[in-house]
Formats: C-alpha cells, structure tokens, sequence
C-alpha cells in the first residue's frame, strides 16, 4: 500500500485500540493501514458520500466479508457506534469537525486534521478534558495541521501562542513548520505594505510571527 505524505503522516499517529472508526473516510487507506498492522480488532468507515464509501468498501471487501469492518453512509458520528474508542476525523474544515463531535460524541481517543480553524479545534479539545498529545503541522503540496489527543491524558501546558500555532511546532519545531511561518511573513510584509498606512493587527502579527521564526530556528539547530 504505497501512501501519500499526508496519508502516511496521519497513518503514523495512529495507536492501538480495540475499536476505530474513519470519518469521511474516502478510499479506506487508514482503516487498512490499521488492519494490516494489528492496531485494531474492528472498525468502522463512514462517509456521507455514497459514491466515496464504495471506493472504500471495494478496497477493505475482505474485512467487510470477515465482519472486521461495518460500512455506514451517514454524516458525522451520526451512525457510528459510542463505544468506539479511537477516531480518525481528516482533510474537514475545523468548524465542521467541531459539529461533528458536538452533534455526535467525544470518543476516549480522536485523531484530527482540520483544514481551517486548527485554533478553535485545540481550544475545544482541551476545554472538553482531551490531553494533546501530538500537536504540529506538516507539508505535502500545502500545511496541513494535525493533532492527536486523549482523554484523562497527561495534559501539556498550552497558552495562547500554542492554541494559535500548535504545541509541538513551538517546542519541537520541524522545517516544513518553519518554511509555512516564514512564508507567513512574506504574505503579511506584502499586505501591510499594499495597506499604504499603519495597520495595527497586520504589524503585531507580523511582529509575533518575526518573534516564531527565530525562536523556531534557534530551536532546530
């Protein structure tokens, strides 16, 4: 099974369970990632889409024949079991994820890839009694945060400069993190100079943004 960067990115932060279900699951990569290396003993795959659900469950036919893997068409958790105990949420806006888990449930153990609102989506977590784990962003064509968080976990201090750009990228900082805030830099020069004036935001999150990039380079040294 060869997998995009993304795919085996988000494969890798995945951790043993006895149940796991893949929302929005698309072609079923990760649930066979999980089956094939004994991570879980059932799973669950859902997909509001009809048409991307039969990718899936063309792929995974031979878990599904072995009553390993239920196959649901629905939206969100809306049809998933609430004793499942890992899920796999990817490649959503972070808002929507966030309906997701307030119409559903919140299951012991959630891996998460908002492609919006990564803020918003760790501020809930952790207001809703989730340890983040892993918490950092990766490049594969385009950033893409992803967060892997527990229940009744050892819970790391977060203040509001890793609610913004993530616990790990700030303590453990990767290239591809430095590369998006350095090109982050670039984008706000461009727009404070296109403003022709002072504009208080766009100057203090440049500033701030100045402040990761060293910080981040002195870190990775």
């Amino acid at each position: 099974m060869k997998l995009t960067k993304r795919l085996r990115i988000l494969c890798e932060q995945l951790r043993p369970c006895k149940s796991f279900a893949d929302v929005g699951c698309d072609h079923g990569y990760c649930t066979q990632y999980m089956l094939e290396r004994g991570l879980c003993c059932k799973a669950v795959i859902s997909d509001i889409s009809e048409k991307s659900l039969h990718k899936a469950e063309i792929l995974l036919a031979p878990y599904i024949e072995a009553g390993k893997v239920a196959s649901v068409c629905c939206a969100g958790l809306q049809k998933i079991p609430k004793d499942t105990e890992e899920v796999l949420i990817a490649g959503m806006g972070g808002e929507e994820i966030l309906a997701i888990l307030r119409e559903g449930f919140l299951p012991e153990k959630l891996l998460l890839q908002p492609m919006q609102n990564a803020p918003k989506v760790r501020a809930y977590l952790l207001e809703n009694g989730y340890a983040i784990l892993r918490d950092f962003t990766f490049s594969d064509g385009k950033y893409y945060d992803v967060m892997y968080a527990e229940q009744g976990g050892t819970v790391r201090k977060y203040d509001e400069r890793c609610l913004d750009f993530g616990y790990d990228n700030l303590h453990s900082p990767s290239a591809d993190f430095i590369k998006k805030v350095e090109e982050d830099i670039v984008k706000f020069r461009a727009r404070i100079d296109r403003a022709q004036k002072s504009v208080p935001a766009l100057e203090e999150r440049l500033r701030v943004l100045t402040e990761i990039f060293h910080e981040a380079e002195r870190n990775l040294r």
